[in-house]
């Protein structure tokens, strides 16, 4: 359960005000002590979140939140980080001190509809309420957190509504290349391993792509850019889809035999975690710059960005050498997502293996609220280096 990415797994939002008893909610559920609980207000601080795997649904990551009505400073901060839980999650859970519904319950329910995100709700503290636990309540499920005894009847109930409630493609998770390439296909992959490669290991896409290639019966076969050439010579007809890493295009492209679908993990993984047709659209920004435009260069995860760093060195140098224009660039990482977009003139996220769809989509939909274009990484190397016709032609763009 642990090996599958975080990315991939269903995220569930637990929301509520100060001591509605999300945690006790959450340890109940999983059977574990996941979550410190008190009686003291307040008592989570930041975002917990805890793999599980919740069958039959498969696995997911719960999203234990700060409470709402924490008037102080630290307690604004805390309401912060927990609308940030809403950019990832899937769905939310809302518990409530009893069926009690005030301003933070409304809030919270406002907010989910504005992002289009089911609810769930969970009437804790039944006993203290005088709730009857045994009803199917119309709009909730009563709970008494701290009853060990009902765990398994409170799962049971909350596993049926997350089956009710989920829209069909978060239930069957999508395919990566399935629809790409013909059952018994061939496909290969070209990795380089170059300095910015991690040691040892594959990218996290890269894997991913390897075990969708295998669950469709495909044969994959992984070359480095420079053996890709000679790669190609040992197939007695042609492959039926290249993948490449967008550091490497260029070299692919020019390699490959104009009959074989060629693509990116980047492009793949823009139509998987968001919008690619947005992507595409948002590239041909990179072609409309002005002296003085700023671009946010967005990276999902943190990690140490070296000499030849795709997001912090690659992309601004191609992009001022193309463009011939000032260009200022911005750059974030992790979780962080200016709330104030309207400063810039695109924003280029990267892939997004660290990201789960509603993350990207969210990042999209903000992008398009602000009116600012929104491309990704693999998409706006292609689109400079003049090679997006050729690598989208897959999708059918």
């Amino acid at each position: 359960m642990l090996s599958v990415q975080k990315s991939m797994r269903l995220h569930i939002a637990l929301v509520g005000r100060v001591n509605a008893g999300k945690s006790s909610f959450l340890n109940l559920v999983t059977g574990q002590n996941v979550s410190i609980t008190s009686s003291v207000a307040g008592t989570t601080t930041d975002v917990v979140e805890k793999p599980q795997e919740l069958i039959p649904l498969g696995p997911v990551v719960w999203l234990d939140t700060a409470g709402l009505g924490d008037d102080g400073t630290l307690g604004k901060a805390r309401v912060q980080r927990t609308y940030q839980a809403f950019d990832k999650a899937d769905i939310v859970v809302l518990v409530c001190d009893g069926k009690q519904i005030g301003y933070e319950e409304e809030q919270i329910l406002a907010e989910a509809a504005k992002r289009n995100l089911p609810v769930i709700r969970i009437y804790n503290k039944a006993d203290l309420h005088h709730l009857n636990q045994n009803d199917d309540d119309a709009d909730g499920i009563a709970v008494t957190s701290t009853d060990i005894s009902s765990r398994d009847n409170v799962l049971e109930r909350f596993k049926s509504e997350l089956v009710k409630k989920l829209p069909e493609d978060k239930l069957t998770p999508p395919t990566i290349i399935g629809d790409l390439i013909k059952e018994q296909g061939s496909l290969v992959l070209v990795i380089p391993l170059d300095e910015q490669a991690p040691q040892g290991r594959l990218l996290p896409l890269q894997v991913q792509v390897i075990r969708d290639g295998l669950d469709h019966g495909c044969s994959v076969m992984a070359v480095r850019d420079g053996e890709y050439a000679t790669a190609l010579q040992r197939f007695a007809s042609h492959p039926d889809l290249v993948i490449a890493d967008s550091s490497a295009i260029k070299l692919v492209a020019e390699q490959t035999p104009p009959d074989v679908a060629l693509t990116t993990f980047s492009i793949l993984f823009a139509r998987l975690k968001g919008d690619l047709r947005k992507m595409v659209e948002g590239a041909q920004t990179l072609f409309d710059l002005h002296d003085g435009d700023k671009i946010l260069i967005a990276e999902s995860c943190t990690h140490h960005a070296g000499a030849k760093d795709i997001g912090t060195v690659k992309i601004p140098e191609l992009i001022r050498r193309k463009s011939g224009k000032n260009i200022s660039f911005e750059h974030i990482a992790g979780c962080d997502f200016p709330r104030d977009l309207t400063p810039y003139r695109l924003v280029i996220q990267c892939g997004g293996c660290m990201s789960n769809r509603r993350t990207i989509l969210s990042r999209i939909n903000r992008c398009a609220v602000a009116g600012v274009p929104i491309t990704n990484y693999g998409v706006c190397l292609s689109a400079l280096q003049g090679f997006l016709p050729r690598v989208i032609e897959p999708f059918g763009l």
